[in-house]
């Protein structure tokens, strides 16, 4: 009937999320966390909610219906999103279901301008017969929603999916998107998550990503060690890892009603925010030079840089050992070092660009190395340096030395190499 949940929470404790997770994600809604209502996290997310475009409209849509058609040799077989079914039969049905199947119409209360949906869809032949090789088969997308000007609109998009020629891997694999494919068995993922047991959907993910790099690596069988992966599925493997230790399948240390805004999240977001949400990424701020990039690991941890964490949840700003000793010390206040003052203040304005950006705005924390709210980055970054390895120590360019049972990103790539060779 139109009727969009929403739930505001400015609270510590439990409040039932979890337990109303179905009604907020099947009428569209979103749910705006905080510690109190009188944070600035809320009421930013707050006010962003309900912020209007140029032309003074609220950037939503409502009573919105989203129809899938497909030729014959295509069917849909289902869509993870903020939405519900309409029930709606048609030839692009797939009698398999993936997601919220058995229908080719989804019904959505309220979307807004980051709203998305997975669409997964069934390769079919023709009664009995082998599947069609070359040309092109089509979907069409026909929404449907009302403006909030009280306008009546209606969008289709068309496209068509060239079908390869030949069973040729290397084919297939130009055509293969690695972000939107994490994001498609994420989604997957925490759709199962609710269902069954976490345990079942993490062996569920490992042996989907096994097959994949068993079909599209070359190798020698039962050599770990000549296996070469496409540069096209070369970061697949590093997404997969990242989102068996995430917050959507890793439940420790999180409240149901946490685990169930996360999900809630992932499965709304477009996909460059997924793709936050399952890898953060990771900038440098030092003396040595502009900041940039760093890879998302324990070595990246240093006493002489800045860090600044983006995981779409959260952002942390984290000062290594001696940076945050000379800020203690008031160096920044001596006019000889104003470069220093600048390298303290450059992270702050990138992420204060960051939170005016997004919705919900996330947690900004600005945390030392060794401090309480280290572990934020800690929990993030792959634990490369253990006390179980034998490489150098904290301040040697060695990294911070983590107390983790967690497997490495190395080891994690090791164990997928021998399993993925194997006959």
């Amino acid at each position: 009937n139109g009727h969009t949940v929403d739930a505001f929470v400015g609270s510590l404790d439990q409040v039932g999320v979890a337990e109303m997770k179905s009604l907020i994600q099947g009428t569209g809604g979103v749910v705006l966390f905080g510690d109190s209502f009188t944070s600035n996290q809320f009421k930013g997310s707050f006010h962003k909610l309900f912020s209007t475009g140029k032309d003074g409209h609220l950037r939503m849509a409502f009573n919105a219906a989203m129809e899938v058609r497909t030729t014959p040799d295509w069917k849909v077989a289902g869509c993870i999103g903020p939405c519900v079914s309409r029930n709606k039969k048609s030839t692009s049905v797939s009698e398999s279901e993936l997601g919220i199947g058995g229908t080719c119409q989804w019904g959505m209360s309220a979307m807004d301008y980051n709203t998305t949906f997975a669409l997964y869809f069934d390769t079919v032949g023709q009664q009995g017969q082998p599947l069609p090789r070359g040309g092109y088969r089509y979907m069409q997308v026909i929404t449907r929603y009302q403006h909030p000007s009280g306008e009546y609109r209606l969008r289709a998009t068309t496209l068509p999916h060239k079908i390869s020629e030949t069973v040729n891997p290397n084919d297939l694999a130009q055509a293969f998107d690695q972000e939107a494919s994490a994001v498609l068995m994420a989604r997957i993922a925490v759709f199962k998550a609710d269902t069954e047991h976490l345990f079942d959907v993490l062996r569920w993910l490992d042996r989907h990503l096994i097959r994949l790099v068993a079909k599209f690596a070359e190798y020698q069988n039962n050599e770990p060690s000549t296996l070469r992966l496409n540069p096209a599925f070369a970061l697949f493997p590093q997404f997969c890892y990242h989102l068996r230790r995430s917050e959507f399948l890793q439940v420790f240390n999180s409240s149901p009603d946490e685990t169930a805004n996360f999900r809630i999240m992932l499965d709304r977001q477009t996909c460059s925010n997924c793709v936050l949400m399952i890898q953060p990424t990771l900038h440098c701020y030092s003396m040595k030079g502009p900041p940039q990039a760093v890879l998302l690991d324990s070595q990246s941890v240093q006493p002489d840089v800045i860090l600044l964490l983006d995981s779409f949840f959260e952002v942390c700003i984290h000062h290594g050992e001696t940076i945050a000793a000379w800020r203690k010390a008031k160096y920044q206040d001596q006019p000889e070092y104003e470069y220093f003052r600048q390298l303290l203040e450059a992270p702050k304005t990138d992420a204060a660009n960051i939170i005016k950006d997004r919705f919900p705005v996330p947690r900004l924390t600005d945390c030392d190395q060794r401090g309480s709210q280290a572990r934020i980055l800690l929990n993030k970054i792959n634990p490369s340096t253990t006390h179980n390895t034998n490489g150098p120590q904290y301040g040697q360019q060695g990294g911070e030395l983590m107390y983790t049972d967690d497997a490495s990103l190395q080891t994690f790539m090791e164990h997928l190499k021998k399993l993925a060779v194997q006959n």
